[in-house]
């Protein structure tokens, strides 16, 4: 999480985790805890960037973009895979990753405060370690449906607030 002063605190993050086809999205106001959250194609998101930007005071904006382009590995292969089934899963991360390199191009472009984010440790039941819809419901107090960009997107942007995060201990 980035530390800001006081001073320059947002009244608004817009989270993504960016996507090809239809990146998840979450837009948050830290002090009320009131969160948006889609599934947005890329037009539609620099849409909500601008639109956002229009509706909120000058400098009170951040955008935060999950960077699974610092990890300094991404392995989404298994041990079965075949050399074309490789090669197709690492041309679609690539895809992916710059989709986010261009969102943060132009957020930059329009003089809003973007964040590259490292993508954050999955540490939950769901599949391969990713959160569920139950165990961000139980934090965020959410009702809709969720899917997993949209779940990723606003634990990003959840995390990002430094709101807490309390988890249901199974005994």
């Amino acid at each position: 999480m980035i530390e800001f002063p006081s001073y320059q605190k947002p009244d608004v993050i817009i989270a993504i985790d960016p996507d090809v086809t239809k990146s998840g999205v979450c837009t948050l106001q830290p002090k009320t805890r009131d969160l948006k959250f889609d599934a947005l194609d890329f037009p539609n998101v620099l849409e909500l960037i601008r639109t956002t930007k229009d509706l909120t005071e000058p400098g009170k904006l951040v955008v935060v973009v999950e960077a699974g382009w610092m990890n300094k590995s991404n392995w989404h292969l298994l041990q079965y895979d075949s050399k074309a089934q490789a090669a197709r899963k690492g041309y679609d991360v690539g895809r992916n990753h710059e989709t986010g390199h261009k969102i943060v191009e132009v957020c930059k472009a329009l003089g809003i405060r973007v964040v590259e984010h490292i993508p954050l440790v999955k540490r939950w039941r769901g599949k391969d370690g990713k959160i569920t819809h139950e165990e961000l419901a139980y934090f965020t107090g959410i009702t809709k449906r969720t899917n997993q960009d949209e779940r990723d997107a606003i634990l990003l942007a959840w995390n990002f607030a430094a709101l807490p995060i309390r988890v249901k201990v199974r005994h």
